[in-house]
């Protein structure tokens, strides 16, 4: 899988960009803040439907077209697959509402056909390293819980559907929540958005453990590899909802002492869901009293252990920077296996966080996939030799040239 041609219109500081990628390694130079990340989060933003950088698309837009009344960006990659070549568009642009406020509206387009955010799953996959990620071991859970989610939308639909239906029902039981607390009221209205709830967190949940179960497999290797066999990398999920486990020990912020017993063998999806709904069931009372829900994956965490240590608490940096780097390549791998095809690999700024080993280890995975892109502001942490088979290309001013 390999993005073959770029096109960007208003996107941050790019006002206009036309791009064929060279057909091998791409190493993209040039100062701070001239458009090197842009770049790669336009690619990450194609693939996945949002930023990784921001959670409001309207600061996508170039502020300059703002202001002189384009308010608007447009996104379009042509993406080569093993069998097919397809096309991803996404549209962004600031309307006038009936009140005289401006409203972002988003369209996104697959193949020329209007589509929602989940049928993006499968036309472009991407792992994106980013400096910030060395804060996944150790940072608040939002952000693995999104790293997550992410991930595994890339490449499953229904996850993402699911994940869609849970947010949505989410937000409108902690309304009702609020409501039954401040006005009281029937608590028989949460009915509904309990079984909504439950149906879609259980899919959630299950895809969630999964997934950390086989990145901590791919990890597990690639972190022995790292520390040359002196340490062994293991993910472990922890679910705020668990059936095997009372309501009294859910976990009020995502921790917990002690693995979960995880679902009984044999137990079946309808069992999941009705268990899910009797938790639900359970703390209403205290919900209600709260105004939020306290059960459910919005709740859970992922945790990284070295042994019996767990790096988030008792890491060292140069420990957490090791199990970020292993988490991301066990991303390209479980990708790989997933769909069959390596995703694009996108490294911005990486190398200035790592020393000469890990450095080497990564820029080795970079001919384990079709396609890589690569940010730097020195050209002199990589070798000559590595220089040599990459196509060098400068940014400066949101303006892309061939490196002299």
């Amino acid at each position: 899988m390999r993005v073959r041609s770029l096109s960007l219109e208003n996107f941050r500081n790019y006002a206009r960009l036309e791009l064929e990628w060279p057909d091998r390694l791409v190493l993209l130079c040039g100062a701070n803040a001239q458009g090197k990340t842009s770049l790669l989060e336009a690619i990450y933003y194609l693939a996945t439907g949002r930023s990784p950088l921001t959670s409001t698309d309207r600061q996508l837009i170039n502020w300059s077209a703002e202001r002189e009344g384009l308010a608007y960006a447009h996104l379009w990659a042509e993406v080569a697959q093993r069998d097919r070549v397809r096309e991803v568009a996404i549209a962004l642009s600031l309307v006038r509402t009936a009140n005289g406020g401006l409203r972002l509206q988003k369209r996104i387009r697959v193949d020329r056909q209007v589509r929602r955010r989940r049928d993006l799953a499968g036309c472009l996959n991407v792992v994106l390293f980013l400096p910030q990620d060395l804060d996944l071991v150790a940072g608040p859970p939002a952000g693995r819980r999104r790293y997550l989610d992410e991930t595994l939308c890339q490449v499953d639909a229904d996850y993402c559907a699911a994940l869609e239906t849970y947010s949505e029902t989410l937000r409108q039981r902690n309304a009702l929540l609020r409501h039954l607390a401040e006005e009281g009221g029937d608590p028989g209205q949460l009915d509904p958005l309990d079984e909504r709830l439950s149906a879609s967190g259980v899919v959630v949940s299950q895809g969630r453990r999964r997934l950390i179960a086989d990145l901590s497999h791919h990890a597990s290797r690639i972190h022995g590899d790292l520390t040359g066999g002196q340490e062994w990398l293991r993910l472990a999920y922890r679910p705020n909802f668990d059936p095997a486990r009372p309501p009294a020990l859910d976990y009020q912020m995502g921790l917990a002492l002690e693995e979960p017993a995880g679902p009984p063998v044999g137990v079946s999806g309808e069992d999941l869901v009705a268990a899910f709904r009797e938790r639900l069931r359970l703390r209403q009372r205290d919900e209600i009293e709260r105004g939020m829900t306290l059960t459910g994956p919005h709740r859970d965490e992922m945790r990284f252990f070295v042994g019996e240590v767990d790096l988030g608490v008792f890491g060292s940096r140069g420990q957490q920077r090791t199990a970020v780097l292993a988490l991301k390549m066990a991303q390209v791998a479980w990708m790989r296996e997933t769909t069959g095809e390596a995703p694009v690999l996108l490294l911005d700024e990486v190398m200035a966080e790592l020393d000469r080993r890990r450095r080497g280890f990564l820029l080795a995975q970079v001919d384990g996939v079709e396609q890589a892109l690569l940010t730097a502001t020195d050209l002199e942490m990589f070798s000559p030799a590595f220089r040599q088979r990459a196509a060098l290309l400068r940014v400066e001013g949101g303006i892309i040239r061939p490196y002299e």
